[in-house]
């Protein structure tokens, strides 16, 4: 009751399915990315597809229930997030999402029940109750700001860094095809690229910036973007999980060779509004016709069908579908437990704002005092 209609009745087209297919064997670079994956690996995506449209599910759900007031959904276009997350050497590299790629947490080692702690805002969630937006530097996530593309520069600037170092590290970062109209993306991709840093940029087309469709806020052709910047780019077929992970793994090995930074351009389409609250807006805005194209797309059905039809046996998908769907209900209900029993108190408010906040309070009161006002010679006036 929380999909999509479009997916309720869900069949693999078998046009589309060959069109999945070619997609994986037109380039023998990713294809030979893709041949070397072992099965542990395509099932370990798999899982990843389904933990986060079961995170959004179980938001969607929250919305109903009165639980939250919205949330920012990505269903239908999770191959993007989980495609370049995978492709990453998640041990050293570093990924800022934005609210809607929320399955970069989870695959970054965030606990699914610290990601819904954060929407309840209670005080065991990673930020304490203190903001929606989700990040942990040991995990290798950034935390993002509300502003889209306003981490792009943040990323040149990580990305310098780790040139400076002499570091094997890349970052990666999204950005809406709406964000790359703002000054921060222009900013940052612009000095990211005249200082050849190591950074990837994911422009995730979904075809429309909250309410306003690509055509009407973008004239030329979306990949024009790498020409404009002078960088080397990549494109690949957003709903297709295997094709987006090879090519963010071709993109990471040139970044971390010098050749960065990279962009990959990920078409794909967002199977709702801009949060739960537009739904019916998306509806009236974007024609039934794209709906129903992307429909027969969906990233987990197109991925599930390919595995099967390459060996994986259909028991060995929904054991691994049980176990995340056993997942995402004790992560659940860990977290509406903290919502019972584990909400801040109000004094937490000021508390860890600021780096250092107490050592720098504690050595303000040390310093020695300025003398009072009347105590100060006055200067003789003109």
């Amino acid at each position: 009751m929380f999909d999509p209609p479009e997916y309720l009745d869900w069949n693999p087209d078998p046009g589309i399915i060959a069109e999945f297919e070619h997609t994986l064997t037109r380039d023998s670079q990713r294809a030979s990315i893709i041949s070397g994956l072992r099965e542990e690996q395509l099932l370990d995506i798999y899982a990843g597809l389904v933990r986060f449209r079961l995170h959004d599910v179980t938001l969607r759900r929250w919305v109903k229930r009165g639980v939250i007031a919205k949330a920012w959904l990505a269903t239908g276009e999770e191959a993007v997030t989980i495609g370049n997350v995978h492709g990453l050497d998640r041990t050293i590299d570093k990924v800022g999402p934005m609210i809607r790629n929320a399955g970069a947490c989870h695959e970054m080692g965030i606990s699914v029940a610290d990601m819904l702690r954060e929407y309840l805002a209670t005080a065991d969630s990673p930020s304490k109750g203190k903001d929606l937006h989700i990040g942990s530097m040991a995990k290798g996530v950034i935390a993002p700001a509300s502003q889209v593309g306003a981490l792009t520069p943040v990323f040149a600037g990580m990305a310098l860094a780790i040139k400076k170092r002499g570091e094997k590290a890349v970052v990666l970062t999204w950005v809406g095809d709406g964000a790359t109209k703002t000054t921060a993306f222009h900013e940052g991709m612009n000095l990211a690229a005249v200082l050849h840093v190591p950074a990837i940029y994911v422009l995730q087309n979904n075809q429309i910036a909250l309410g306003t469709l690509l055509e009407q806020h973008q004239a030329g052709p979306f990949t024009a973007w790498a020409k404009a910047y002078g960088v080397t780019s990549l494109s690949c077929a957003g709903n297709n999980v295997l094709d987006t992970y090879a090519a963010t793994r071709l993109a990471a090995q040139l970044a971390r060779t010098g050749h960065g930074p990279v962009i990959i351009f990920a078409e794909t389409f967002r199977m709702g509004g801009h949060a739960t609250h537009d739904e019916n807006d998306a509806r009236q805005i974007v024609s039934e016709a794209v709906f129903e194209y992307w429909g027969k797309r969906d990233p987990i059905g197109m991925y599930e069908t390919y595995l099967e039809r390459h060996g994986v046996p259909k028991a060995t998908l929904e054991q691994t579908e049980a176990k995340i769907i056993d997942e995402i209900a004790k992560a659940e209900n860990e977290a509406l437990e903290s919502r019972d029993r584990k909400m801040p108190e109000p004094e937490t408010a000021i508390q860890g704002v600021y780096a250092g906040q107490d050592s720098e309070r504690e050595e303000t009161s040390r310093r020695p005092r300025p003398p009072k006002a009347n105590s100060i010679r006055k200067m003789p006036s003109r």
